[in-house]
């Protein structure tokens, strides 16, 4: 495996772990319900991996637009040339302003999910950080309505990850970072529902929900710094 598929890798792991941690919408709502309707674990279980896979395929189809755009403009025949250099700088660009969006998004406190837990039901609202709200427009939270809750919320920083595969038109790349994405997101959902199933709770990843797109493109400006300065 050479360095850039390593980074690659390390990079897709490292956004997946901190959007799936950070974001209790990630598990809190399997915790709740489980213990509330009195689920077996396995039920639990598969309706968290079933859940995750919505969430990847969300995100997967959203980074297949990077990868179009990839393989289009490496069709053009000057750009073969110097190909890697603008691959590189693409992801450090991208990096770059995701960051800046993050920390621009979470300086204006945008709203974003909440799930609220009356007896033994869990609704879904929009709220934002520090906001105390009587919400009016709230949705209970069903199997169904959980699914397409994950489907309907991509992990965007994939895009670069697949647009830089696809600049250099690298099958093993792109399966490699699907992959190991995919791998990252449900074990992690999987890691947290089951802390949470059995009464565990380390650290309060609420604080840190607000600065996932901050960090998540952080995490892309390193990879793109390392490819492009440091021979990545």
């Amino acid at each position: 495996m050479d360095s850039n598929l390593i980074a690659l890798s390390i990079t897709a792991i490292s956004i997946s772990f901190f959007h799936t941690a950070s974001g209790p919408d990630h598990y809190l709502p399997f915790i709740v319900l489980s213990r509330s309707r009195k689920w077996s674990m396995s039920k639990t279980i598969m309706l968290t991996i079933v859940c995750g896979f919505g969430h990847i395929l969300s995100s997967v189809v959203l980074g297949f637009i990077g990868v179009f755009l990839g393989w289009q403009i490496n069709k053009i025949t000057f750009f073969q040339d110097f190909r890697g250099n603008i691959a590189s700088w693409a992801l450090l660009l991208f990096g770059a302003i995701y960051l800046c969006y993050g920390l621009w998004a979470a300086y204006k406190n945008k709203a974003h999910k909440h799930f609220d837990v009356m007896g033994e039901d869990v609704f879904v609202f929009s709220h934002k950080h520090g906001e105390v709200v009587m919400p009016t427009n709230r949705v209970r939270v069903t199997p169904l309505v959980l699914f397409a809750i994950f489907v309907m919320g991509p992990s965007e920083p994939l895009i670069p990850l697949l647009f830089y595969s696809g600049l250099n038109r690298s099958v093993i790349e792109i399966s490699t970072i699907i992959g190991v994405f995919t791998l990252s997101t449900v074990l992690t959902m999987l890691g947290m529902v089951l802390l949470g199933v059995y009464g565990y709770s380390f650290f309060k990843t609420e604080k840190f929900e607000r600065y996932t797109p901050a960090i998540s493109g952080a995490v892309v400006l390193a990879c793109g710094i390392g490819m492009v300065f440091l021979g990545w």
